[in-house]
């Protein structure tokens, strides 16, 4: 087993997971708003990742991180180096990859909370973050945990993405799926076989956990 790659990629995946769960909740909330076009357009590119070739994602990626665009330009006069072929560099693939994880559990979550509830609280003169802290969270919390875990999960098996953002860097860009394609070409089929099976393990907990949270009825506190 590669700890190193062990270490970053849960780093990779916890970070991940925290920035999009605070980067999702106010997109779902807005799109379970309404069903205008410009929500459906904003929504609709949200889950790109989950129908583009990974490396399509990754190339485009690594181009706009690059001096060749505007923000890449910025980039480099902001911290002083691309972000392509650096940590940050992956947290930002990763955050692209897998943002449909974690956006489409909590406008589900969102949509489906009981409108007339919703009015009372307002006609009662509850503010609309009272109306979201104390009847949309409760009423979502399964769904946050959902989102949550299918992030984690994903960003720990992602290859693509990571693989053209950041390379294959040891100790900075390489990631357990990297590790693992790295022992094969170097035919080391018995520390390919460990690494895989941990994946498979970790993935079919956390596919249990999210079942397993479906058959929860969530209820106002």
């Amino acid at each position: 087993m590669d700890f190193a790659a062990l270490s970053l990629t849960l780093r990779l995946a916890s970070l991940t997971t925290l920035c999009l769960l605070l980067l999702a909740t106010p997109l779902a909330a807005w799109i379970a708003s309404g069903h205008t076009l410009s929500r459906r357009i904003v929504q609709a590119i949200a889950a790109l990742p989950l129908v583009l070739p990974p490396t399509v994602l990754g190339f485009y990626l690594l181009v706009g991180l690059g001096p060749a665009t505007a923000l890449g330009r910025a980039l480099i006069t902001l911290i002083g180096h691309p972000l392509a072929f650096t940590f940050w560099g992956l947290l930002v693939g990763s955050m692209i990859y897998s943002l449909p994880f974690a956006l489409q559990p909590l406008i589900v979550a969102f949509a489906a909370v009981d409108r007339p509830t919703i009015e009372v609280a307002q006609v009662l003169g509850a503010s609309p973050w009272t109306i979201f802290r104390r009847i949309t969270l409760p009423l979502s919390r399964m769904s946050f945990l959902t989102a949550a875990v299918l992030t984690f999960a994903h960003t720990v098996g992602e290859f693509g993405v990571v693989l053209m953002v950041g390379g294959d860097i040891p100790g900075v860009t390489r990631t357990l799926s990297i590790s693992i394609f790295d022992q094969v070409q170097e035919l080391q089929y018995s520390a390919a076989n460990l690494t895989s099976a941990a994946l498979v393990a970790l993935s079919f907990i956390a596919l249990l956990f999210v079942y397993g949270l479906g058959r929860k009825r969530p209820q106002l506190v």
